[in-house]
């Protein structure tokens, strides 16, 4: 029999209404949305004429299409003691997310080869509570390796244009601007044109501080100027340069910071044929290098937290549908209180040894919603749809059945209370490292009650977690057909 959900406050996100509808989604025993009931009247009829398996309503509280993280990393096989599958996805379903795309780094190995794809999608089944996809990885010396991961399911390729940090970065180098107009030219030999080319946008230069190895390194201000906007700026530069000789790829630049670099996106987008979006990420649009503390390195990240006058530059380009800055997207990396410099020691608070990430994906909704409130114009429903749901789906090749609340989608769902508040706690954390979230103590407004994927119940408020009952997502692909397969 069918499920059917109801609730007073259904957001469709399929273009059709602006505001919440009263209304029902029923639910196939495949976990396919079969129909959408639009009014009180349908959903009295259909309960009138029709038994359903279960109904499950929501009263007053929000449902919308489950949110979508482009930008996670689950650091299973290899450094499980960082973050595994299972506390990744329980964080992901907490907050309301999906479907979670994984990037190729942290991990032992890395994902730049198909074997590594493997050993990745072999660890994770059985183990995860919301749909995985995976990014691979552009790396030097593996450019016979692009054409077969995308033949065997990443969503794109990911690379980075200045080295990660230690151990990571021995095993996930960079590449630099001929190695990336090498790799172009294979993928297009190989009729792959339809893939999407991801990036760490910094890259290295003059203008970076280097600090001496003592006390300088535990001040933020000080770490901050080893890694100046004008790093990312020079990277974009050089995205927009190359995309504009090879415009038959799709460009998307991940955790972006720089509002300077803003202009040189938009210039680039203008330019007829380039297929460039970016992405920014929670902390980099509601924390301010201002509210750093030194010693905190629980904020430390690349590229790194900004001031506010930056921040605001980045709000409004979000809020511009048609702008380059078209996602938000965690860029959740958790790691041991030891690598992020978070024990007591000597070296606790060293922003220049610390691994660089910040342990985010449960809170990016909340997150996200209770700074929109503080716009003068405040972030709607309809917005957070579009920057944490529809566009992630459009950008890894899920939209056509992943992103609304529609016939024929995946019943998908996020039920939330925008208005209800809560203090962060470690306690109620779910990623693997509970203590190094920057956000400890902050009061913030939307709970997630209910996490629904595929029409299971993966969370609910209270009662914790149903079975990892989530699916690996992979991108099967042809020269002339691109779609994803529910495996």
């Amino acid at each position: 029999m069918d499920l059917l959900f109801l609730s007073r406050r259904i957001y469709l996100g399929d273009g059709s209404h602006e505001l919440p509808l009263n209304g029902g989604i029923i639910v196939d025993t495949g976990g396919i949305i079969r129909r959408v009931l639009r009014t009180a009247q349908e959903v009295n009829t259909y309960l009138y004429n029709t038994e359903s398996e279960a109904v499950y309503d929501f009263g007053d509280l929000l449902l919308m299409p489950g949110l979508i993280d482009t930008n996670v990393h689950i650091s299973e096989p290899g450094r499980t003691d960082w973050e595994g599958f299972v506390s990744a996805t329980k964080a992901a379903a907490a907050g309301g997310f999906t479907t979670i795309i994984n990037r190729p780094t942290n991990a032992t190995p890395t994902t730049v080869n198909v074997q590594a794809l493997k050993a990745k999608t072999s660890t994770a089944r059985g183990k995860i509570y919301v749909d995985v996809g995976f990014w691979g990885g552009l790396v030097p010396g593996n450019i016979d390796q692009l054409a077969p991961q995308l033949a065997a399911g990443v969503v794109g390729l990911q690379c980075t244009l200045y080295g990660s940090a230690p151990p990571v970065g021995e095993e996930f180098a960079a590449i630099n601007e001929a190695q990336l107009v090498e790799a172009l030219n294979q993928l297009n030999k190989e009729h792959e044109t339809d893939a999407v080319i991801a990036f760490h946008a910094e890259l290295p230069n003059s203008e970076a501080l280097v600090l001496p190895d003592d006390d300088s390194c535990k001040c933020y201000a000080n770490f901050l100027r080893t890694r100046p906007a004008s790093m990312e700026l020079s990277a974009v530069e050089l995205i927009c340069r190359v995309a504009a000789q090879h415009p038959e790829q799709r460009y998307h630049i991940m955790n972006l910071c720089c509002a300077e670099a803003l202009p040189v996106l938009a210039a680039s987008r203008r330019q007829a044929g380039t297929q460039l979006t970016a992405e920014t990420c929670p902390h980099y649009v509601a924390l301010s290098a201002e509210e750093v503390p030194d010693c905190g390195t629980e904020f430390k990240t690349w590229p790194p937290i900004r001031e506010r006058a930056n921040q605001a530059l980045l709000w409004q380009a979000l809020r511009q549908p048609d702008a380059a800055l078209q996602l938000i997207a965690s860029d959740h990396s958790s790691a041991t209180p030891g690598a992020r410099c978070l024990t007591y020691g000597r070296g606790r608070g060293n922003f220049m040894n610390a691994w660089p990430g910040i342990s985010s994906l449960q809170l990016s909704l909340p997150v996200v919603w209770t700074r929109g409130q503080q716009e003068k114009q405040p972030l709607s429903i309809a917005e957070v749809h579009r920057l944490m749901c529809w566009q992630p789906a459009q950008l890894c090749g899920l939209s056509s059945f992943k992103g609304r609340i529609a016939e024929g989608y995946d019943a998908d769902f996020c039920i939330w209370q925008p208005d209800e508040q809560f203090t962060v706690t470690s306690e109620d954390l779910f990623a693997a490292h509970k203590s190094s979230t920057p956000y400890a103590g902050q009061r913030l407004s939307g709970v997630v009650h209910a996490t629904v994927v595929r029409g299971l119940h993966v969370y609910q408020q209270y009662e914790g977690f149903g079975q990892p009952l989530g699916k690996v997502l992979l991108r099967k692909s042809s020269r002339k057909l691109v779609k994803f397969v529910r495996l």
